[in-house]
């Protein structure tokens, strides 16, 4: 129930409001002077308050500040005769959530009151989802137990608190985002905004308008001025992925964010101060970037404050069975199915595959398997075909390798990555082209090369 408190020196006023409001199922209050309000509003929980903002000894707007003061969150709508009108507006900068002109519209208090009461509510929500992501995103709960996990989360957990930069590098499906999402929530920036931007995934034309935003008519089709991701990360978090993409000219531009901690939009001058984090991740070799000049130098130190390498799943076989567990167990409860557990062969092949899709492979195929099976345990027969072949395939590789041409064996594996590629990202092109390093436009001309249109 929402409690109301209506302070205002008329006893009719505040009597009448008291019986009507209370048969509309609100809880009320009410008292005479800003002194009582006061000491209500320390002693109880209120959700709403009432205010006639000209009151004798303490006006409204002095009522506002203090109980602000006590609970931030307690929303304040004050009552204002026609001439105080523009007070009342000052009134709202200062925080009062909204106003009502005497004498009070009952009809448009209960609508600004709803609206409120909406507003409360979206407010308790967002809270809860926040405190969810929080524990979701704990580094307790990051599936680890190789040393070489520990060593990252050690070091991700001392720099979540700090502002500092940080890259985080590693392959495609290694957990990049995870990670990012764990250095938000753990931070002090938890309760702010945490934007992700796909840095591959936007076109070069219009990244720059996604990223700083644009005025109307800054270019054709801007029919209106937009807010670009990084004012939507103001105060909080932006998550550059896959930054190894960005375009020469938006290099520079971000360099400028942060040396200046300033944006400027797409079609104005003016530039505009922003306080963000910045957290880039990116899966290319960015030193070879910069020996080639496809990636700024100055950037790269601005960016490189504090590196994090995410080791490809092949080099921390011992996450594995825990990863196998932690997906089962997921995948078994929103698929609704009694699954115990792998057969020893079913265990046996995933633990020696090398999984050059890395954990997000890992987890596509316990998907797959989980809605595939009609076992009580998963068998070799639930996985894809070509996982237990290349195990095998792998095994006489290792000896026959040199009994190829070069060109022989670079044409089997090559055909072999892009199979695999398309298998771990169910024939979605643009993330199988991820995933292997190369744009979308060269993986179909491979694909066309080997034959492998799906």
């Amino acid at each position: 129930m929402i409690n109301i408190l209506v302070v205002d020196d008329e006893k009719n006023q505040r009597e009448m409001l008291k019986g009507f409001l209370s048969k509309k199922g609100y809880h009320m209050d009410i008292c005479s002077n800003g002194d009582e309000a006061v000491k209500i509003v320390k002693k109880k929980q209120i959700d709403i308050v009432l205010t006639d903002y000209q009151m004798p000894e303490m006006s409204g707007q002095e009522l506002l500040i203090k109980i602000k003061e006590i609970n931030p969150s307690i929303l304040v709508i004050l009552f204002t005769a026609y001439g105080t009108v523009e007070r009342a507006v000052t009134a709202m900068k200062g925080g009062a959530y909204d106003y009502l002109a005497k004498p009070i519209d009952l009809d448009e208090l209960l609508i600004i009151l709803q609206r409120g009461v909406n507003f409360l509510h979206l407010k308790e929500e967002n809270r809860e989802l926040r405190q969810m992501l929080s524990q979701r995103y704990s580094f307790t709960n990051i599936i680890s137990g190789s040393s070489k996990m520990e060593e990252v989360l050690s070091i991700v957990s001392r720099v979540a608190k700090a502002e500092t930069t940080i890259l985080i590098r590693g392959e495609s499906g290694t957990g990049k985002e995870l990670i990012a999402h764990g250095i938000h929530f753990n931070s002090l920036r938890a309760n702010r905004p945490f934007i992700k931007v796909n840095c591959a995934a936007i076109p070069e034309n219009l990244l720059e308008s996604e990223l700083f935003g644009h005025e109307r008519g800054a270019f054709t089709g801007a029919v209106q001025r937009r807010i670009g991701r990084f004012e939507d990360a103001d105060s909080g978090t932006i998550f550059l992925d896959e930054i190894g993409d960005m375009v020469l000219p938006l290099q520079a531009k971000l360099l400028r964010v942060l040396q200046e901690k300033e944006i400027q939009r797409v079609g104005t001058n003016a530039m505009q101060k922003i306080d963000v984090r910045i957290i880039a991740a990116t899966n290319k070799n960015l030193e070879k970037g910069m020996k080639s000049g496809d990636f700024r130098e100055d950037l790269y130190y601005r960016l490189n404050v504090v590196p994090i390498f995410l080791p490809p799943l092949r080099e921390r076989k011992e996450d594995i069975p825990k990863l196998m567990d932690f997906f089962l167990e997921k995948y078994r409860q929103r698929c609704h199915k009694k699954i115990k557990g792998y057969t020893k062969e079913a265990g046996d092949v995933l633990a020696k595959y090398r999984y050059p899709g890395n954990v997000r492979e890992l987890e596509n195929l316990i998907e797959r398997a989980v809605v595939l099976t009609r076992h009580e345990c998963i068998t070799v027969d639930d996985l894809p075909p070509n996982l237990y072949q290349w195990n095998n395939e792998h095994d006489r590789d290792k000896d026959g390798l040199f009994d190829q041409s070069m060109d022989e064996a670079v044409f089997s594996l090559e055909k072999r990555m892009i199979l695999e590629a398309l298998n771990n990202n169910k024939w979605v092109q643009i993330r199988a082209a991820e995933q292997l390093g190369i744009s979308e436009r060269v993986l179909r001309y491979k694909m066309k090369k080997y034959a492998m249109e799906n």
